[in-house]
C-alpha cells in the first residue's frame, strides 16, 4: 500500500477548516484507517469541529471492543457526533459541525462511511463515486429538477443536508466495495470537487502515477480554477508494492 495527504487553505478562505486522518497501520481492530472531514463553512468553528470530530473517531475506533468493523466504525461515528453536540453547547461553538468520509481496507475492499458531500471515488480506468453527496443539489440531481452536469455550479452546491453535529439522529451511508489490481482511491472535500470536475481528476490521476505528484497536482488544478474552498485529498494506491503472483 501507498498513500499520501495533503490539505491547503486555497486561495480565498482565512482558515483551514479541513482536516485529515491517516494510518496505513492498525487502528484498533482495523487494519487500516483514513478519513476526511470539512468543517461546515459559514458556520462557528468549523475548524473546531473537524479537528475534533476526526480525533474523537481515532480514539474511539482505537478503543472499541467490536470486531465488526461496520459495527466499529458506526458506534465511533455516533458517539464522536454526540460528544461534538455537547462541545456545541458553548457560546462560541454554537453552530458547529463537519461532513466526514472514513475509509478502511481489508482483504481487497474497502469499507466506507459517510456524511455530507465530502467525497471516496475509485478510479481504474474509469472514475466512480462511491459515496452519495447529502446537499440540497444532488437531491435535486435526484428528484429530476438538476442536471448533474449543471450541480457543481449551482449556487446552492454549498448546502449541505447531512452533517456530525446537526442533531442525535445521525443517519450514516456505508458502501463496501471489492478493488481491482491498479485501483487507485481518492477521498477528498468538496474544495477539490466544486474545483476540477470528475473527467479532469481522472486525467491528473492517469497521467501522474505517483501518489505524491498526484495530489499536488489536484491540489495545483482546484487553485489553479479559482481556489474558492480550502482543499484536502488523500490518495491510496492498496495494492501497490505487493508481489504478483506468476
Amino acid at each position: 500500500m501507498k498513500t499520501f495527504s495533503m490539505t491547503d487553505i486555497g486561495q480565498i478562505r482565512q482558515i483551514n477548516q479541513d482536516y485529515l486522518y491517516t494510518s496505513e497501520n492498525p487502528v484498533g481492530s482495523l487494519n487500516n484507517l483514513f478519513i476526511v472531514a470539512d468543517g461546515m463553512g459559514g458556520h462557528n468553528a468549523g475548524d473546531y469541529a473537524s479537528k475534533f470530530t476526526v480525533e474523537n473517531v481515532v480514539e474511539l475506533i482505537g478503543n472499541s471492543q467490536e470486531t465488526e468493523p461496520v459495527k466499529i466504525i458506526e458506534e465511533a461515528v455516533k458517539e464522536a457526533n454526540h460528544r461534538l453536540l455537547q462541545k456545541a453547547r458553548e457560546p462560541e461553538l454554537s453552530g458547529m459541525g463537519t461532513t466526514l468520509v472514513v475509509c478502511t481496507i481489508h482483504n481487497g475492499e474497502a469499507l466506507i462511511a459517510n456524511v455530507g458531500d465530502s467525497r471516496l471515488y475509485i478510479i481504474d480506468g474509469e472514475i466512480r463515486q462511491v459515496t452519495h453527496d447529502h446537499s440540497l443539489v444532488e437531491e435535486m440531481v435526484r428528484m429530476g429538477e438538476l442536471a448533474r452536469e449543471n450541480a457543481r455550479i449551482h449556487p446552492n452546491k454549498n448546502i449541505i443536508t447531512r452533517a456530525i453535529g446537526a442533531g442525535e439522529d445521525l443517519d450514516i451511508d456505508f458502501f463496501q466495495v471489492t478493488l481491482e489490481p491498479d485501483c487507485i482511491i481518492l477521498m477528498c472535500s468538496d474544495g477539490l470537487t466544486n474545483m476540477v470536475d470528475d473527467d479532469d481528476i481522472k486525467f491528473i490521476v492517469d497521467r501522474q502515477r505517483d501518489v505524491v505528484e498526484i495530489t499536488e497536482s489536484l491540489i495545483k488544478a482546484a487553485n489553479e480554477n479559482g481556489g474558492k474552498d480550502n482543499i484536502a485529498i488523500i490518495i491510496i494506491e492498496p495494492f501497490a508494492d505487493e508481489v504478483k503472483e506468476c
